[in-house]
């Protein structure tokens, strides 16, 4: 892959749940590659912290939400000399669009993205993925660490449990059930954190894309969530990938797929910049 450098621009990468800025190290190393100036800041409280001592403690994140989350990238995206491309990833998705909402970025593509207010479909599979956090209200109140069976079954449903395994090591933590709780309850919550209008004139352009093998956030969930987005009349568009898990960031054709979203990023940036 390869971008002239006259169409470089600066990307802000936001990971999600039960995991860290880590996650997009293939992405970034491809991005900048390619010219690009690539930031991935962790959510408040993680940071640029490793693994092993985000496992040993998580007092400093495990009460965040959605609202802490989003407010702790804002001023990130704005402090840039230029309205940046945003992408995220599952809840960093979410994120995605609720910095888009607020008049931020260039363009954005929500990967996979945790449901907006207004979804309203639950799988099952998204249902059980969630569970380890959501079984216990009092998780609203702190971090839960999947165990390698239930990453194996939200994250690397693809991959087999020798090559899930690495994969666990490398990446999980333990993870704030806070927002979990919020995307759960928010159609009954009319000031919900996850709430965005879907009739903002200003916001950016914005891709949203899913994957057929995924269980925690299900290509019906992010179908839902365009066609919500879609209301609005701005640039919205959707992609679904065959065989793709919610690492899809990571798994084997990881490059297709950040390409394709570099591509799309770069070309709608433009067109709104003229418009």
């Amino acid at each position: 892959m390869s971008t002239d450098s006259p169409s470089a621009q600066t990307i802000v990468l936001i990971h999600g749940l039960w995991l860290t800025p880590l996650s997009w190290e293939h992405w970034k190393a491809r991005f900048e590659a390619a010219g690009h100036r690539v930031l991935a800041p962790g959510w408040p409280g993680i940071d640029d912290r490793d693994v092993e001592d985000l496992r040993r403690d998580t007092s400093a994140y495990e009460t965040i939400g959605v609202t802490e989350i989003a407010d702790h990238y804002d001023p990130i995206v704005r402090e840039l000399d230029e309205p940046p491309i945003i992408m995220g990833h599952s809840f960093g998705g979410l994120i995605t669009q609720l910095l888009l909402d607020r008049g931020l970025g260039a363009a954005g593509v929500a990967i996979h993205p945790g449901p907006i207010k207004g979804v309203v479909i639950l799988p099952p599979s998204q249902l059980k993925s969630a569970w380890p956090a959501l079984k216990n209200p009092a998780n609203r109140h702190r971090a839960v660490m999947l165990t390698p069976e239930q990453f194996h079954f939200g994250f690397t449903n693809t991959l087999s449990e020798a090559d899930a395994k690495p994969v666990y090591e490398r990446y999980a933590i333990p993870g704030p059930g806070r927002p979990l709780f919020q995307a759960g309850l928010a159609n009954f919550n009319p000031h919900a954190a996850t709430k965005v209008n879907l009739h903002n004139d200003q916001r950016a352009p914005l891709l949203l894309t899913s994957g057929s093998e995924d269980h925690t956030v299900p290509a019906s969930t992010v179908k839902a969530s365009y066609r919500l987005q879609s209301k609005g009349g701005r640039p919205t568009e959707y992609k679904e990938y065959a065989g793709r898990s919610h690492y899809t960031a990571g798994e084997p054709g990881w490059e297709q797929v950040a390409d394709d979203a570099l591509e799309w990023a770069v070309n709608h940036s433009r067109q709104a910049a003229v418009v």
